[in-house]
């Protein structure tokens, strides 16, 4: 009995291991290509809902697609009512995995481990990432092969059958199902679990589908642990995800004998009829929702109320139209630049923010306004491009590459950001805790920083003579401040009154902030020397 339990527990073990680390793995390949995914996911809810279908099927967790959805639209990438499609898909999406355990994909595991190992050591690049793929693919369905050698001897265990297969109250399986699911956080394994047994004969139908309703609540755990700490939208995502699987329960409660009899119908085999319950659950969700997104995504947003604000992804100001005439192009590059600096102004303040109140929610929707940056700043070099293809004057030349330095510089500002939030992050992890002088210096410095900024902010809509020397001031007061600080914190490390963890992040940041003044200061520059518009 205990080699039994010890296997069942390290089949477990293995399931969530290669469930973690594929989706984790799959989640770095696809971050390079998440523009494309916004762009696609936004066009119609019928794409949200495929996308949440393909990321889910690719991720193999539906938490995870779920938890990107919430950091997308806390970021502002997309709106509320776009990443509800992506739930509803995500929810079809996760019932793959139950298909391929039915489907015996356990019994050739192995086959993927070996291949997955043979890959890893032996090639390189892509094919690499593609064997470690498939160790952890093969790490799942092997955990659900071990679990299935483990409960074998059940078949003997009169109790167990007993219990297992005469039919139950409908709310004690709900029960187990969603407290299971919620301590896993992954609705596969108990669902999994019950092919397994379908297949050995040990469940009924009848006891199986209370049990996949309970792990498809449970699954929301996720999400409702990760809203606790984002904004509204963020929690909005949470709460609709909670109702959609709540009201998909409650539809397969009140129907459950006409629900059962369709299941019996459609297949013979117990294990099938897991599998085919938990799609058609699902599929109940999307059919009563999905015609409703709008109003639905109303309803939730009076319920909690929040800003609704979203970041456009795409350029919202170059006018391909414009290109024929220069100065009116211009015109369009400068109305998107100031948009691109206001989104580093955002992102500077948050990130300053964070080293005094870290949360990894505000975190990732740094990560995720990086995105924004990242795109805007090629989207208007290439614009100038097109500028550039015509006949110039000096002047207008001139402006051109100023604009592209503008939109370079203030892209490596945002990147200094990020670098402030992954070193805010640092300082949490460690417990670095700064001296209340340290803090105090940082702050200053963060302020004047942040004006900086500002005025940066200012001097691309309009030039002002006055305010480009406060820049360079400020910024010759910054650098002075800086150097002092750095020798101050020497001094306190010295006589012990910081800690060694602390020292390089504090100095890190303190550096990185000093070349985010240094891009405010060559955009100061850049429009001294550009002629009056």
């Amino acid at each position: 009995m205990i080699h039994h339990i010890l296997l069942f527990l390290a089949g477990l073990a293995l399931f969530l291991l290669g469930m973690l680390k594929l989706s984790s793995q799959m989640q770095s390949v696809f971050s390079s290509r998440i523009r494309e995914y916004i762009r696609f996911s936004v066009r119609k809810p019928f794409y949200s809902l495929i996308t949440g279908l393909a990321t889910t099927m690719l991720f193999q967790s539906s938490s995870a697609t779920t938890l990107l959805a919430m950091g997308l639209v806390s970021a502002g990438l997309i709106s509320f009512y776009h990443s509800l499609g992506i739930l509803l898909g995500a929810d079809i999406g996760t019932t793959l995995t139950i298909q391929l355990v039915v489907w015996k994909v356990t019994d050739i595991s192995p086959l993927f481990l070996f291949c997955g190992i043979v890959l890893f050591f032996a090639a390189r690049g892509r094919l690499k990432i593609i064997g470690e793929a498939l160790v952890y693919f093969g790490t799942i369905f092997y955990g659900l092969s071990l679990i299935g050698d483990a409960t074998a001897p059940l078949k003997n265990s009169p109790i167990f059958i007993d219990y297992f297969l005469k039919a139950q109250n409908p709310f004690i399986g709900l029960l187990i199902g969603l407290v299971f699911t919620a301590i896993v956080q992954a609705s596969a394994i108990p669902i999994g679990v019950l092919v397994i047994l379908g297949q050995q004969g040990l469940v009924s139908i009848e006891n199986a589908i209370p049990i996949i309703v309970g792990a498809n609540i449970g699954t929301t755990a996720t999400a409702l642990i990760g809203c606790v700490a984002s904004d509204a939208n963020g929690k909005r995502t949470a709460i609709a995800h909670l109702v959609f699987k709540f009201f998909g329960g409650l539809v397969c409660f009140v129907f459950l004998s006409p629900f059962l009899w369709i299941l019996k119908m459609a297949s013979s085999s117990i294990a099938q009829q897991v599998a085919l319950g938990h799609f058609l659950i699902n599929l109940i969700i999307v059919l009563l929702f999905f015609f409703i997104l709008s109003p639905f995504s109303r309803a939730i947003a009076r319920i909690i109320p929040g800003d609704n604000e979203t970041l456009s992804l795409w350029p919202e100001n170059l006018d391909e139209r414009c290109l024929i005439n220069p100065d009116a192009a211009l015109v369009c590059v400068k109305k998107e630049l100031t948009r691109e600096i206001k989104l580093a102004q955002r992102m500077l303040k948050e990130s300053l923010d964070l080293a005094h109140n870290y949360r990894e929610s505000r975190q990732r929707s740094i990560m995720y306004m990086e995105l924004v940056m990242d795109n805007l700043q090629a989207e208007i070099t290439k614009y100038l491009w097109g500028i550039s293809c015509g006949e110039l004057s000096q002047p207008l030349t001139k402006r051109l590459f100023a604009f592209s330095a503008f939109a370079y510089d203030i892209e490596r500002m945002g990147d200094r950001s990020v670098n402030l939030a992954e070193l805010a992050e640092q300082k949490h992890k460690r417990k670095a805790h700064f001296t209340q002088a340290a803090k105090e210096e940082f702050l200053d410095i963060g302020t004047l920083v942040m004006e900086n900024l500002s005025d940066a902010a200012f001097l691309i809509e309009q030039k002002d003579i006055m305010r480009i020397r406060v820049v360079f001031e400020r910024e010759r007061r910054i650098d002075i401040k800086i150097k002092n600080a750095i020798e101050r914190h020497l001094e306190r490390f010295y006589k012990k009154l910081c800690i060694a963890e602390s020292g390089p992040i504090y100095v890190d940041m303190l550096v990185n902030l000093e070349r985010i003044s240094d891009h405010c200061r060559l955009i100061a520059q850049l429009v001294d020397g550009l002629e009056d518009d």
